[in-house]
């Protein structure tokens, strides 16, 4: 369906002109006229059914026993083909809040997830003839297409590659705007803009997740620390052996990597002992 746009008259001209036929009718009715009164009264009728308002933000689309004839984007009064069935549609910004889903993520993981999309109507006739109800189509498509977005990636990558639903907000926003606007186009639909306003896992594995996600975050923490500690005792061996405070073999070298390991990866401070004897 191609939009086209009307160039109506002003309907104040079309107010003048009624008054006029009025003023005629009642001048002829008193003067005895027989037609000419119906005739005036009944143009003065017909002229007023051409008469619409155009609020501000809103467009009108008309349709003439049942052909569209054009849509008017403008705000104000004015005149259309007199008998002609006019509907209003808004072109205002609006918001549309999904329900929590329930889906499961590329690794079978049941997830909770729901998204806000802001959109609004760029074409008129699209929205009127094309999809029976826009507004519930609008619905069913951007849950539909939030379903399928949330089912190709995970819900958090413990590996730290690709992307996950958690860890790339933006991206995932942004995919689902596109696949929005790709199924919304259809009915005269401009999406401005999709969020995830909610996303946890299900409940019956919630805790379950959770344990895995702390099990990770301390590994990954470890991981570091012995890093860290490594770089410490190699670095405290080669300024040892620098400086020649003393002359360790490969026995002593094993003890003194041992300790530092030991003090430094340790939770709780390292009680030293003092060794006053040799090592042998």
């Amino acid at each position: 369906m191609q939009e086209k746009m009307l160039r109506p008259i002003s309907g104040f001209w079309i107010i003048a002109l009624i008054v006029i036929c009025l003023g005629g009718g009642v001048y002829g009715a008193v003067q005895s006229y027989n037609a000419v009164p119906v005739i005036l009264f009944a143009a003065a009728g017909v002229l007023m059914t051409s008469i619409t308002v155009v609020q501000p933000n809103k467009s009108v689309v008309v349709t003439f026993f049942g052909k569209y004839v054009g849509t008017i984007p403008a705000s104000g009064m004015w005149a259309v083909i007199p008998i002609s069935k006019r509907k209003t549609v808004s072109l205002r910004v609006r918001n549309f809040n999904s329900v929590k889903l329930k889906v499961n993520d590329i690794e079978g993981n049941p997830i909770e997830i729901a998204a806000v999309v802001v959109f609004k109507v760029i074409n008129s006739a699209k929205a009127l003839f094309d999809v029976d109800k826009y507004m519930e189509f609008v619905e069913i498509q951007s849950e539909t297409a939030l379903r399928h977005v949330a089912s190709k990636y995970p819900y958090d990558s413990f590996s730290g590659n690709g992307m996950s639903l958690r860890a790339n907000a933006e991206e995932i926003a942004k995919e689902l705007a596109l696949e929005l606007q790709d199924r919304l186009s259809l009915s005269g639909v401009e999406v401005l803009e999709a969020r995830l306003t909610h996303l946890a896992y299900s409940t019956e594995i919630a805790s379950t997740m959770l344990q895995r996600q702390q099990a990770s975050a301390i590994l990954s923490a470890r991981q570091i620390i012995v890093e860290g500690a490594v770089g410490m005792v190699d670095m405290a061996i080669k300024q040892l052996k620098e400086s020649g405070v003393v002359e360790l073999d490969e026995e002593r070298k094993a003890a003194m990597i041992n300790n530092l390991m030991v003090a430094i990866v340790s939770e709780r401070g390292a009680s030293p002992v003092i060794n006053t004897g040799s090592l042998y």
